[in-house]
């Protein structure tokens, strides 16, 4: 257990109840979250939802469906069942941990309720777990009332928030590599949760898959009939092919995360070589040898399904088996390494600098024009964000070619180029001097809206995907269908309207610097996480909206997308000068107090923020006036061929008529000025 035993203690002792019960309604707690999100995640995309599959429009929406699938049914009830064990656990969970942190037995007296709501509302480790609380059941109420799959996505991402909790109250919160500790925890917990959780639905569905109201599926177009061609196997092949994608899925984060997560323990490629060091590498090939053995255990599994030489209860039944010995081979080489003592402390140590008690990290030295490329602190997060959508970028781009269609390659550059900007700012040297220097911090936004999305949305990345992935047929969501739902629902209507993206992009930086939203984002990591996306994303949409390709609902005309870019220009302009000739440090108690012996004192750097944000702002916007007025001009040379080709199939029967009208209103004026 996770505390090491149930033994009562000699000072303090919460009781037998406290020291045996907590671990129990733990592992409780997490299996029941683990099976809501693999229930959640099945529901939406990997089980049809109606026996008869959705009429579809053109816009991605359902015109209609029939009755539910009994599959759909339930992993749904599954879902219902495992909410309300989650809900009950994490309140139970949260009143044992307050216990045994006090030292008290459970109790129900007045004193015993006040010292539980301070510990749910002013500690750490109680707030995060109350939050739990909240969360389990808010989900709950949704998987009982909610059936449309927009509805059940939502309720999807509030769960996996319960995740966020975990990764920050787990042992890794406290390591020296704050940020990228938590962070490869956080990307760990989701692998395991899905991974696990899907085979758990799996087994639960068994007798639903082999019976004989499943039904069958369709396949991908050629997928081992030849092209074009959707062969019907029995719809345990389909659902097993589906949980096949995302386990590998899972299995990459998990192998990703975990190795990165131990390396944030080693700190040097010396230290590689000591006991901790060879055991991370042991695991290391384990897991990824294991990892690859279950792949092939799949790829066979799978096929043999489909050609009737395995039923669908020995087939569902054996992947399980095969992925749970998978599982627990790496689980047990996890065990060995987390009883070994890493090189890295993974406290602070008592004679911590101001700048390492502020922002886990020691102060870097006095940044030159090669310490900004030189200095480096890889961020989990979003290396795995950068690497999972180059992969899935190239993939869309080797399919649509495969299939013999054509795409720029200078587009697809753009994309890999736009990730490469976004690795660098929350990996490179702009991210470690963000968090000590306001200048820094200002360069960092600045790239990240004004920057890294115009890359990213010359490379038109929706646009890719929607012709390299098919449609499904069989009721369910697929990445595609999903991602036709989001362009056309009213949610997408709102944010990539161009006056909303325009106010958005312009007053986010107002109300993130002039408020305690600024602090918030350096003190907390959360808040860190939110600044990084909610930047990238409102930058992405205002690009999207003056030079991008991709589906959306609203797109102004040319002169629209100048007269708003010209005006954010302005906007930017102005807050930059008034950063410039400001005498107020903002956030003073954090960029005055890390104890910096080089470069500019807070208050300058703060003018010379303000400078770069000025600076900064010109050449992006420069380059994106020019990108819509070659766009404006290309869409009216094809106007022009356009006017053209219909004049060539008319022999110009529209000019022709217009030159008759004019010639007729002529004649009718010469005749009334006839006396």
């Amino acid at each position: 257990m996770r505390r090491g035993s149930g033994a009562a203690r000699l000072a303090a002792d919460p009781g037998a109840l406290v020291r045996w019960g907590l671990p129990v309604v733990e592992v409780v707690h997490n299996s029941a979250l683990v099976v809501v999100l693999g229930s959640l995640l099945f529901a939406l995309g990997v089980v049809p939802k109606t026996r008869g599959g959705f009429r579809r429009r053109a816009d991605g929406r359902n015109g209609g469906q029939e009755a539910e699938h009994p599959l759909f049914t339930a992993t749904m009830g599954l879902a219902e069942v495992a909410s309300v064990v989650w809900t009950v656990a994490a309140v139970v969970v949260l009143v044992l941990s307050y216990s045994d942190v006090a030292g008290v037995p459970v109790g129900g007296d007045e004193a015993y309720a006040q010292q539980l709501l301070y510990y749910a509302t002013d500690l750490s480790l109680g707030q995060a777990q109350a939050a739990t609380v909240v969360v389990a059941a808010v989900v709950t109420t949704l998987v009982f009332g909610v059936r449309a799959l927009m509805g059940l996505l939502l309720t999807f991402g509030l769960a996996c928030t319960a995740l966020v909790a975990m990764a920050l109250t787990g042992h890794s919160s406290g390591g020296t590599d704050h940020m990228g500790a938590v962070n490869s925890l956080g990307l760990h917990l989701l692998g395991v949760c899905l991974w696990t959780g899907g085979l758990v639905v799996l087994a639960w569905l068994s007798p639903q898959l082999s019976g004989s109201a499943a039904g069958t599926g369709s396949l991908p177009a050629g997928a081992g009939r030849g092209a074009g061609v959707r062969p019907q196997v029995p719809i345990a092949a389909v659902v097993l092919r589906r949980f096949s994608t995302v386990a590998f899925g899972a299995f990459f984060l998990v192998f990703l995360s975990g190795t990165i997560n131990a390396a944030v323990r080693i700190g040097s490629w010396e230290q590689l070589f000591s006991p901790y060091g060879q055991l991370v590498l042991l695991k290391a090939a384990l897991t990824l040898g294991l990892g690859l053995a279950g792949v092939a255990h799949r790829r066979w599994l799978i096929p043999a399904l489909e050609a009737g030489r395995l039923t669908a209860t020995r087939a569902v039944w054996q992947l399980v088996a095969g992925e749970v010995l998978v599982m627990g081979a790496v689980m047990g080489v996890a065990v060995a390494l987390s009883r070994t003592a890493p090189p890295v402390p993974e406290e602070i140590a008592p004679d911590a600098t101001p700048a390492e008690i502020l922002t886990w990290y020691p102060l870097p030295p006095q940044p030159t024009a090669a310490s900004w490329f030189t200095t480096w602190r890889v961020d989990p997060l979003w290396l795995a964000v950068v690497v999972f959508l180059a992969a899935l970028y190239l993939w869309a781009f080797v399919q649509v070619r495969r299939r013999g269609d054509s795409w720029s390659v200078l587009r697809s550059l753009s994309w890999l180029t736009g990730l490469a900007v976004l690795f660098y700012v929350t990996s490179g040297g702009v991210a470690v001097y963000g968090l000590v220097l306001f200048s820094a911090h200002m360069v960092e936004h600045m790239m990240l809206t004004m920057v890294v999305p115009i890359f990213l949305v010359l490379g038109a990345p929706v646009t890719l995907v929607l012709k390299a992935l098919e449609p499904r047929q069989d009721g369910t969501r697929g990445p595609r269908e999903w991602i036709l739902a989001l362009v056309h629902s009213p949610f997408s209507k709102i944010v990539t309207h161009p006056i909303v993206a325009g106010v958005n992009f312009a007053a986010s930086i107002v109300i993130f610097y002039f408020t305690p939203l600024f602090g918030f984002t350096l003190q907390y990591h959360v808040g860190h996480v939110f600044m990084i996306t909610h930047f990238l994303i409102t930058g992405y949409l205002f690009m999207l909206v003056l030079i991008g390709i991709d589906p959306i609902p609203h797109r102004p005309g040319h002169m629209m997308r100048l007269i708003l870019l010209l005006a954010t220009m302005v906007y930017h302009a102005f807050v930059g000068v008034a950063l410039m000739g400001s005498d107020t440090l903002l956030q003073a108690w954090w960029f005055a107090n890390m104890g910096r012996d080089w470069g500019r004192s807070p208050i300058e750097d703060q003018q010379f923020g303000g400078a770069l944000m000025w600076g900064i702002g010109e050449f992006p916007t420069v380059v994106v006036a020019v990108v819509v007025a070659i766009m404006w001009a290309i869409e009216g040379k094809k106007e022009n061929r356009r006017v053209d080709r219909q004049a060539d199939r008319t022999d110009d029967a529209e000019l022709k008529a217009y030159n008759a009208m004019m010639a007729g209103l002529a004649e009718r004026d010469e005749s009334t000025r006839r006396p």
